[in-house]
């Protein structure tokens, strides 16, 4: 390749790696994608396509600081449901510019995308049927139980499965509606998964009464949004508007309007209170993974 060449692909190289950040992106186009779940405790669909939730409001003031940070008249966000299976891969191709579902930040996920500070510890629990009799993972012995196709409860069962010799037959859903709902027909005798989800999942059925998040806690996971990886100034946009959220209150408030009151579509409560954990993902805001959580 000659000098003239050389210099001619440099440049257009330079030039796509420029496009690929993602300010650039959004200030170019004036739109960004915010992917959504519809099923899940921190981000769901209220109908109309529309989506709500602690996540979806977290995602909308970050989005809003940096329209201000790139001098945006307007800045178009653009909805696009994903699933415990799709969101990495719509990540990592561009589709989604950053994720606001309930995705855990593991050392195994950091090697394809990055997240932002931890803004919610969840806790894995058991859901069952109040009447079950079930209290406990080692209650399971024999029983069908229902986790979420691609979550990480997948790989916490099958831990626990192995090391305690208990054995129950896993049955998949394609997402947290459809867990929930193999344990509502009576297909599955418990739910394994993030205690947010299966809090907002009990809220929102037909006999909220009929069911108790029971057991130990199974896993402690911090939850964040995911980013594109090798993307540093998006992800310091994010991380900054996030940490000014955490020491102005601003995170307290949105908890409190998501788990303490009532919420759309049904007016329910979720009832979730905020864990010392979480509080203490706000007071030190950190990017680390799950693994870290698991020293403690």
């Amino acid at each position: 390749m000659n000098k003239k060449l050389s210099v001619l692909f440099g440049a257009l190289l330079l030039s796509g790696l420029v496009q690929a950040n993602t300010l650039d992106k959004i200030k170019s186009s004036g739109s960004v994608t915010m992917g959504v779940r519809e099923s899940s405790g921190l981000s769901f669909t209220i109908g109309d396509g529309k989506f709500a939730g602690f996540h979806v409001d977290v995602c909308q003031r970050v989005l809003a600081d940096i329209q201000k940070q790139l001098k945006l008249n307007r800045l178009e966000i653009k909805y696009q449901p994903v699933t415990s299976q799709n969101r990495i891969p719509l990540v990592q191709n561009g589709t989604v510019d950053l994720e606001c579902g309930s995705t855990t930040n593991n050392a195994t996920r950091q090697k394809d995308v990055a997240f932002a500070v931890t803004t919610y510890v969840e806790e894995v629990r058991i859901a069952t049927k109040a009447n079950s009799g079930i209290t406990s993972l080692n209650q399971l012995n024999g029983r069908k139980v229902a986790t979420t196709t691609g979550t990480t409860s997948v790989q916490l069962l099958r831990k626990h499965e192995r090391a305690t010799g208990v054995n129950f037959e896993e049955i998949f859903g394609k997402d947290h509606a459809d867990s929930f709902l193999l344990l509502e027909s009576g297909r599955a005798d418990a739910f394994v998964m993030d205690g947010s989800i299966l809090a907002a999942n009990i809220a929102n059925s037909k006999n909220p009464g009929d069911y108790r998040i029971v057991g130990e806690v199974i896993a402690v996971e911090p939850i964040a949004i995911m980013l594109r990886k090798d993307d540093p100034a998006f992800k310091k946009a994010v991380d900054d508007s996030i940490k000014v959220m955490m020491k102005d209150g601003t995170l307290s408030k949105l908890w409190d309007k998501w788990f303490l009151q009532p919420i759309p579509p049904k007016g329910n409560k979720i009832g979730l209170a905020l864990s010392q954990s979480t509080k203490d993902a706000w007071a030190n805001p950190n990017d680390k993974p799950a693994e870290e959580y698991a020293k403690k």
